[in-house]
């Protein structure tokens, strides 16, 4: 056992307002803690199972090339399983998301978009379809 017991991943933003409604309303999150001290505020959202994946660029270009079609996203990207990619993407486009590439099919058999938030982060959305051959 290593003795982690949790991941957290703290975004720093310009337009706080703006990103939380992206991932509260958006993805659908429920704000598991708030905190507000005189100016400054912060929200934490539980996401569920959390895992760390380290790519090395290599990686990082099939999966992007896979996903988008050309190497485009950053250092971090977040992938998040969501139980239908359409609709995911649809509202977080709603919310201020754009669409970096339409979905794809990957051949581990899931359903991949990709987006990028308003404040740059790029997020896959997937969905599991069917186990690979």
């Amino acid at each position: 056992m290593s003795g982690v017991l949790e991941l957290r991943i703290a975004l720093t933003v310009d337009d706080y307002e703006r990103i939380v409604a992206l991932y509260r309303d958006g993805l659908g999150l429920d704000p598991a803690a708030l905190w507000v001290t005189g100016e400054d505020r912060a929200v934490l959202f539980d996401l569920g199972r959390a895992t760390l994946e380290i790519f090395d660029e290599p990686h990082a270009a099939v999966v992007d090339a896979l996903e988008v079609g050309q190497r485009v996203s950053g250092p971090i990207r977040f992938a998040i399983r969501v139980t239908d990619v359409q609709a995911s993407a649809e509202r977080l486009a709603a919310y201020g998301a754009t669409l970096v590439h339409a979905p794809v099919m990957t051949p581990w058999g899931d359903l991949n978009a990709r987006l990028r938030t308003p404040d740059g982060m790029q997020i896959t959305l997937f969905q599991t379809i069917a186990s690979p051959d």
